[in-house]
C-alpha cells in the first residue's frame, strides 16, 4: 500500500504541535481491522489534544481524530469482512491509539461497530461522538424516568456539538426544550433546532440559595461548574440532570439538600467505554427514533488540511453545531 495523509499531533521541545504528514500501514498502531476512511468528525476533545489545550493525548507521536466512518479494507476478524461499512468513536482513538484523520485507520475489532441501516458514513460523522454522547445521556435519563409530561428539559452550551443533536433530538421526542447559550445571535437557529424558549446565559439570574425556585424536569448539562450547581438547586422533585462536559469548570460546589429533599439525580455520562451491546443499541436508536431532523443546518465539512482553522474557533467558542472531516 502507497504511503497516505495523516494528521499526527507530536511533542516538539516541550510543546505540542500537530500537522500533516505521509505515513503508512506499517507505521499504523496494531489492530485487526483496517478501514479506508470516508469521513471523520471534530470533538471538542479533538480541539484540546491537537493543540496541547488540553491533557489529552496520552502517547506522541498520534494520529488525531476520535471519530472515524469507513469501508473495511482488511479484517482478521470474522465478523468483518472486506467492503462492511463501519463506524469507530472513541475508546483509546486519537488519544493513545492513531485515529480517524487519516486515509486508512487500523484499529481492534473490539471497538467496531456495523453502520446502522439508515445512516450513511456522512451521517454517523455528523453525528459522531457529540451525538452518540448526547443519545447516551438522553437514553439514560429516560431510564430514570425523564418523560415529556414531567416538564421542561434545559440544554446548556446549546450551540456546541453534543447540546446542538441533543436539542434535535429532544424536540423529536416530544420534550419542551429551553437553551441556554452565550451566544445571542444564535437564538433563530436554536429555535430552528427545536428549542421553543432560549435564554442568555449572559442574564440568568441563578440566585445563592441551596433550594431555588423548581423549573427543570431535565437537564443536558455540557458546562458543569457554576451552572451546573445551579441546575442542581432548581430542578422539579426527581428531576434528572444528564452531566457530559466541563466548559464552565471541573469543580463543582452544592449541598446535599437537592438530592435528598427532591430527590434530583445527577447522572454522569462517559461515552468514551461504553460496553458494546449498549454502544450498538445508542447507534441503533439513532438511526431510527434519536435520529436528528437537521444535520445538514448542524453540520459543516472540512478537509484535514483546514483542522487547525476549526481547532482555534472551537477552544475561542466561536463555533456552533458539528464538523466533518472528509478524508
Amino acid at each position: 500500500m502507497q504511503n497516505f495523509k495523516a494528521y499526527r499531533i507530536f511533542t516538539e521541545d516541550g510543546a505540542i504541535v500537530s500537522r500533516l504528514v505521509e505515513t503508512s500501514l506499517n507505521d499504523l498502531d496494531a489492530g485487526e481491522v483496517v478501514l479506508k476512511t470516508a469521513y471523520s468528525s471534530v470533538n471538542y476533545k479533538d480541539a484540546l489534544a491537537a493543540t496541547g489545550a488540553g491533557k489529552v493525548i496520552r502517547r506522541f507521536p498520534c494520529i488525531g481524530g476520535i471519530d472515524v466512518s469507513g469501508v473495511v479494507e482488511s479484517s482478521a476478524d470474522s465478523r468483518f469482512r472486506k467492503g462492511d461499512e463501519v463506524i469507530v468513536t472513541s475508546y483509546d482513538l486519537g488519544v493513545s491509539h492513531d485515529g480517524g484523520y487519516a486515509e486508512y485507520v487500523r484499529v481492534p475489532a473490539a471497538w467496531v461497530v456495523p453502520l446502522p441501516k439508515g445512516l450513511s458514513l456522512f451521517d454517523a460523522m455528523a453525528i459522531g461522538t457529540a451525538g452518540y454522547t448526547a443519545a447516551l445521556a438522553i437514553h439514560i435519563m429516560e431510564q430514570n424516568d425523564l418523560k415529556p409530561v414531567n416538564g421542561n428539559v434545559v440544554v446548556t452550551g446549546a450551540t456546541g456539538g453534543v447540546a446542538s443533536i441533543g436539542i434535535d433530538m429532544l424536540a423529536k421526542l416530544g420534550y419542551r426544550v429551553v437553551a441556554i447559550t452565550g451566544k445571542d445571535g444564535e437564538h433563530d437557529y436554536l429555535r430552528k433546532l427545536g428549542a421553543v424558549e432560549v435564554l442568555s446565559r449572559h442574564k440568568l439570574e441563578m440566585g445563592t440559595r441551596p433550594l431555588e425556585k423548581p423549573v427543570w424536569a431535565g437537564a443536558l448539562d455540557s458546562v458543569g461548574g457554576e451552572q451546573l450547581a445551579w441546575l442542581i438547586r432548581s430542578m422539579q422533585p426527581n428531576g434528572v440532570i444528564a452531566s457530559f462536559g466541563n466548559a464552565g469548570g471541573v469543580e463543582l460546589h452544592t449541598t446535599v439538600l437537592p438530592f435528598i429533599l427532591r430527590g434530583v439525580r445527577l447522572l454522569g455520562v462517559d461515552s468514551a467505554y461504553t460496553e458494546m451491546p449498549l454502544r450498538r443499541t445508542i447507534w441503533a436508536r439513532l438511526a431510527s427514533d434519536l435520529r436528528p431532523r437537521h444535520l445538514a443546518e448542524i453540520t459543516q465539512t472540512v478537509r484535514l488540511e483546514q483542522l487547525p482553522t476549526v481547532f482555534e474557533k472551537i477552544l475561542k467558542a466561536q463555533s456552533r453545531g458539528r464538523t466533518v472531516v472528509k478524508i
